[in-house]
């Protein structure tokens, strides 16, 4: 190891003049105009993910499925260690876009096809970067929509995740533009058209049965079944050191300065950044749904459809859509459940359930055209497909 002396160095401030002529604001994030088609952003920063901070996020967000939680159990099925959490993998690759993407976007519209493939252990390193696949420029004086794909990669460059989503950005008109790193699409973006999914070869241990409940086998799901999730989750201000952690930037989430100098919807408290709303909801059900979950397929379309701030309390409920019994596809006994997931605040989800019915599974953009209200306590609404393992013999 090289030695370097080092010597205590003098206090200069006193005696350093003020000059004002050379003043540095730097800004991030992007104005619609500073983005072009096909442009590929690499983002600064690169995450390792230790055991201790993926069973945090685990324990944290409320997952129940021991893949997540106990090396042991993830082992015997086949997996080299415990699995980081697929939402703890979607809320690190979104974040570490956002200094060099979406830090001046008003709003994150929604996700698409968001697709989980290959697992992401401890010890790994996960980095992203973005493609611009369209951009609607409505003019200067409204806000346009940016369609981006994502990827996350780990240390050795695999893809283990690929999303859309889409961001709402207003014009710079006047303000000063961001110091991103310029696009380039000639820049290394492994994007897969046709993703394929890359899992180890699975076994099926018998002696950890009573880790999980029996009703949560794939046997248990039939289509057309209604799942009320029956407990919340107060979000605290909590949140903002999980926005951090997770290396999402945008002072929307963070800065209360910044929160109550905007108007609109969005001003007042800083907003709960939506990656982890989505996160504590899934969370909340997964000892219903997910705990004998062998992968996380992704997701379809979804949307944030109210924001949550700190003491909003959010509740779930989940619509059996389609189950398909794969037979040893995955290498082991199991089907694969298709479903709507929708996320509530500040109201019961049996309550909820009780007060709209089947209102709360349409889409809340087509219930104008339908003649009917939006749901003011529906936050969230998405579909998920699980890999679910069968019954032990």
């Amino acid at each position: 190891m090289k030695q370097i002396d080092q010597n205590p160095f003098n206090e200069l401030a006193p005696s350093t003049s003020v000059t004002t002529d050379e003043i540095i604001r730097k800004t991030y994030g992007r104005y619609i105009e500073e983005y072009k088609e096909g442009d590929v952003y690499i983002h600064p920063r690169a995450i390792t993910i230790d055991f201790s901070f993926a069973q945090e996020f685990a324990t944290s967000y409320m997952d129940t499925n021991p893949l997540f939680l106990s090396k042991t159990y993830a082992q015997a099925h086949g997996f080299k260690d415990l699995l980081v959490s697929p939402l703890m993998v979607f809320n690190i690759a979104l974040s570490l876009g956002v200094q060099n993407d979406s830090e001046k976007a008003m709003a994150n519209l929604g996700y698409y096809n968001v697709q989980f493939l290959q697992p992401v252990y401890p010890g790994d390193t996960l980095s992203a970067s973005t493609k611009v696949l369209k951009i609607d420029d409505k003019g200067a004086d409204k806000p346009g929509i940016v369609h981006v794909r994502t990827l996350c990669l780990n240390q050795v460059n695999e893809l283990v995740l690929q999303y859309e989503r889409k961001i709402m950005v207003f014009h710079a008109n006047g303000k000063t533009l961001g110091n991103g790193k310029p696009g380039d699409p000639k820049a290394f973006f492994p994007e897969q058209e046709k993703p394929v999914l890359k899992l180890p070869a699975l076994t099926y241990p018998k002696e950890f049965r009573n880790l999980t409940w029996e009703s949560t086998y794939f046997e248990s799901f039939k289509a057309g079944q209604i799942y009320i999730h029956a407990n919340g989750r107060t979000i605290t201000d909590e949140h903002y050191s999980w926005t951090y952690r997770v290396a999402n930037t945008h002072p929307l989430h963070n800065d209360k300065l910044y929160s109550k100098g905007l108007t609109g919807a969005m001003s007042g408290e800083p907003i709960v950044y939506g990656g982890l709303v989505f996160a504590w909801l899934i969370g909340m059900a997964s000892r219903d749904i997910s705990e004998n979950m062998l992968w996380d397929l992704g997701y379809t379309e979804g949307y944030h459809t109210v924001p949550s701030i700190s003491g909003d309390t959010v509740t779930a409920i989940s619509r059996i859509l389609k189950v398909e019994d794969v037979g040893d596809k995955y290498g082991i006994g199991a089907g694969e459940v298709h479903l709507q997931f929708i996320g509530l605040k500040n109201i019961k989800s049996a309550d909820a359930f009780e007060k709209y019915g089947a209102d709360l599974f349409i889409k809340e953009n087509d219930k104008k055209k339908l003649g009917k209200e939006k749901i003011p306590e529906k936050i969230f609404e998405i579909e998920r497909k699980l890999v679910i393992k069968k019954k032990p013999a």
